[in-house]
């Protein structure tokens, strides 16, 4: 039996450049950059004090009043106001009653409600305990957002939540299209989630793995990451299925490759071997060849090791080829937004083959030798996009790689 076809018929997304895709489609193709001073909480104790946050951000602008924002936390509204934002492009809300029990939802997390947690328990300490209002911690947990999500618009299809740290999103991604194509779930709610909150900024700057600046990908002079924040959800479905009802279609699934590198818990294997078996995976499942690969969109977090490790596993997969394919790391405009980056970077790749644009590495001034791509450093590049493999390399070495196409 010939397997189904998965595309994407909506995407919506909240980040540190834009509170919508067509915002985001634009500030993409301006190289603008969303990483500033931090002031969702105080980082006067910390080594830096840089991150690229959602400004202004206000869900009631993006969520109906006819859901109720108690018990979400901030991460929970994000994902809720780009999952809204993706079924209305969709064309999908509000969602047919008959489509309630075929839909589901699949979110790579997070903190989740951290950042509520974490003032939470420093009203405790600082009050010892009096007046403590524990329903505050009521979305601490990751799967939250995925919750809410299905309980607000009442899916009764799969559910599920993965977290495996900075794939976690494009995980998800792949999980959804194998639960399409297996007839599992006509309509698939997938993305990622992730906030900004002190226990990560803290952790990250205790690895001395954060830019004081704006992160450097690929560049001599880089000097870590830097830490963002972000909602991002497409909506997949059968081809056959979006083109009965009309819909408009963003681009296709392909395939997808997932492994591990087994080697240390936040490092990358430095021989790459992880990144270059998700990547060989991906291509296979696609059914595709290195040479059609128009596009590469990078993991590219501007640390030292994986810029290199990254470089390394793209020559490794395509060989001569390595050099003329065009390689961008989009963090250095949205930050890194660890658990949501696989899945706003598998947005970008599918606004890049709309749109037919390749994005830039912005703050690349300064060749490194050991990075020696194509890493379109120079502003935005206009080129016809058909296919698109997307990078995420994950801490524990979990390592996901997606393949993106135009829709024939």
């Amino acid at each position: 039996m010939q397997e189904e076809r998965v595309v994407i018929t909506g995407m919506g997304t909240v980040n540190a450049l834009a509170k919508n895709r067509l915002a985001f489609a634009a500030a993409l193709q301006q190289g603008l950059c969303g990483i500033g001073p931090l002031t969702l909480f105080d980082t006067s104790d910390f080594r830096t004090h840089q991150g690229a946050e959602i400004r202004d951000f206000n869900p009631r602008e993006m969520i109906p009043e006819r859901y109720s924002l108690k018990r979400m936390s901030r991460s929970d509204k994000m994902a809720f106001a780009a999952a809204i934002e993706a079924l209305r492009e969709a064309g999908l809300y509000p969602l047919p009653d008959e489509l309630c029990e075929e839909t589901g939802v699949v979110m790579g997390a997070g903190a989740g409600g951290k950042p509520e947690g974490e003032d939470f328990f420093r009203d405790y300490l600082k009050n010892q305990g009096k007046g403590a209002r524990f329903s505050r911690l009521s979305s601490l947990y990751g799967a939250a957002s995925a919750d809410h999500i299905s309980s607000h618009l009442g899916l009764m299809g799969p559910k599920t939540s993965l977290m495996t740290a900075c794939s976690s999103g494009a995980t998800a991604i792949g999980l959804a299209r194998d639960l399409v194509r297996r007839g599992a779930a006509k309509i698939m709610i997938a993305g990622g989630v992730e906030p900004l909150c002190r226990t990560t900024y803290a952790s990250f700057n205790a690895l001395q793995a954060v830019d004081p600046g704006c992160c450097k990908p690929f560049d001599r002079n880089r000097r870590g990451i830097s830490l963002g924040e972000a909602a991002a959800i497409l909506i997949l479905e059968s081809l056959n299925h979006a083109r009965n009802r009309g819909a408009q279609i963003y681009g296709e699934i392909l395939g997808y490759g997932v492994t591990c590198d087994a080697v240390h818990m936040t490092s990358p294997d430095a021989g790459a071997s992880g990144a270059v078996r998700a990547m060989q995976a991906a291509i296979v499942d696609a059914g595709v060849a290195v040479d059609d690969i128009d596009y590469i969109n990078a993991h590219g977090t501007a640390t030292q090791v994986n810029d290199i490790m990254e470089t390394k596993a793209i020559k490794a997969v395509f060989g001569k080829r390595a050099c003329r394919i065009p390689v961008s790391s989009t963090k250095s405009m949205t930050g890194h937004t660890l658990g949501a980056s696989g899945a706003l970077e598998a947005i970008v790749s599918l606004l890049a083959i709309r749109h037919g644009f390749i994005p830039p590495t912005i703050h690349h001034d300064e060749p490194d030798p050991a990075c020696d791509l194509d890493y379109v450093s120079t502003g935005m590049r206009r080129a016809d996009v058909r296919y698109v493999l997307s990078n995420s390399f994950a801490f524990g070495g979990n390592n996901t790689t997606l393949i993106l196409g135009k829709c024939k």
